[in-house]
């Protein structure tokens, strides 16, 4: 048979019974789409989670307080006082960091005359900016002067701007109320997206030595935040820092560090790994739609032996070759898949589309997904078609010719 023949007998057997193989392809459909929208609620999962670890700063190394290991007990991390200024200093020094910021947090209420929030309070210099990527959009960010004098000032981040004067509100030169204490606001840090705990559009920044004094009371830090050189000087960065606290420390066993060094780099690859996995459970549930659409694929075709029997002899009869009506049905199936793949592919990136548009939830659509899901149909078009195809061929054409 010719590829135009083939075509034309594919039409017209596909044809013949629209609704029924609209509603083969219906199955198709469902599958392919319902895949590329799982798979892109997956990856735009993913994509989320590590832009959310990435905006904390790049190259990030934090250290906190706190036995973590050991047999006896542990103390809490973050909390424990075994990390100083001078802690922060010496690891300035190593040549592998770029930048280090010291930080104390603390929750406090914000007041202003109008109104009120509660709010994370850090205490930290002016190399968290570098360390935590915070650009300004109003005023400076805190300075080494405002430091070194224990200056009451706060640099606002966009959401406790919004909240406590106003939307977009340039609030330079006003003042706050934090635990009784009046500090005046010289910047105002720009939005960054975050969501969540710990936003960071919601916290505000004074300078450590203020921290310090007039609100946390203390002169131990709840952590360190250091930025590497490069990517690659991180795992070695990490290597030092331990070194160098344990001897400052003067502790002869790391299994009873008072300190725990994490690396955003393993952070990510974590989430990285679990949100993949996440992926995947996603595309396997969606790809059973799939299943069922190839199921229903067979059903058709094998309805459509059983009705064409009498054709099929008839064609054997006057020299079809076995491998003829082979192809001919078997294209006949593929067709119905990739015709089903087409409409689902354009389906399931519009869905993804739309969801992500309105802000449900994020989603990334990948030619991955694209190409898979397009592929599976394709080989399920195959695969489910074969056995019909191959029922047909073995017709036995005089048999055939007697079927009523």
């Amino acid at each position: 048979m010719t590829i135009d023949a083939i075509v034309h007998e594919t039409y017209s057997a596909l044809t013949a019974n629209k609704i029924r193989s609209g509603l083969t392809i219906l199955g198709i459909v469902i599958g392919i789409s319902a895949v590329i929208i799982m798979i892109s609620i997956g990856q735009g999962a993913q994509a989320s989670i590590e832009n959310q670890i990435q905006s904390i700063g790049s190259n990030l190394l934090t250290v906190r307080p706190g036995f973590s290991g050991g047999s006896g007990p542990r103390s809490s991390r973050g909390s424990a006082q075994t990390l100083t200024r001078e802690d922060a200093k010496a690891i300035a020094e190593l040549p592998d960091a770029k930048a280090v910021a010291p930080e104390i947090s603390r929750g406090f209420q914000i007041v202003t005359r109008g109104a009120d929030t509660n709010a994370s309070v850090i205490g930290t210099t002016k190399e968290y900016a570098s360390v935590r990527g915070v650009d300004i959009e109003y005023g400076t960010f805190i300075t080494d002067s405002h430091d070194t004098r224990g200056s009451k000032v706060v640099v606002l981040g966009s959401v406790a701007r919004d909240d406590l004067f106003g939307e977009g509100e340039d609030a330079v030169g006003q003042t706050v109320r934090i635990n009784n204490q009046t500090f005046t606001v010289v910047g105002v840090a720009a939005e960054e997206g975050g969501t969540g705990f710990l936003n960071p559009d919601e916290q505000l920044y004074v300078p450590l030595s203020a921290m310090e004094r007039f609100l946390a009371n203390q002169d131990y830090l709840g952590s360190i935040s250091i930025e590497a050189q490069t990517t690659e000087s991180m795992s070695g960065l990490e290597e030092e820092i331990t070194t160098l606290l344990l001897e400052r420390h003067r502790i002869s066993d790391p299994e009873l560090a008072d300190f725990s060094v994490f690396n955003q780099a393993e952070l990510v690859e974590t989430v990285s790994g679990v949100t993949q996995t996440f992926t995947i459970l996603l595309g396997a549930v969606a790809g059973i739609s799939l299943v069922v659409g190839g199921i229903g694929i067979m059903n058709m075709m094998l309805t459509t032996v059983t009705e064409r029997t009498r054709e099929i002899g008839l064609r054997k009869a006057i020299g079809a070759k076995r491998s003829d009506i082979n192809i001919q049905f078997l294209t006949e199936a593929i067709a119905l898949t990739l015709v089903g793949g087409v409409i689902g592919v354009i389906l399931g990136w519009g869905v993804s589309t739309l969801i992500n548009s309105f802000g449900v939830i994020q989603t990334s659509v990948s030619m991955f997904s694209i190409f898979l899901a397009f592929g599976v149909s394709t080989a399920i078009g195959i695969i489910f078609g074969y056995y019909p195809a191959r029922q047909a061929a073995k017709l036995n054409p005089i048999d055939a010719l007697r079927y009523e």
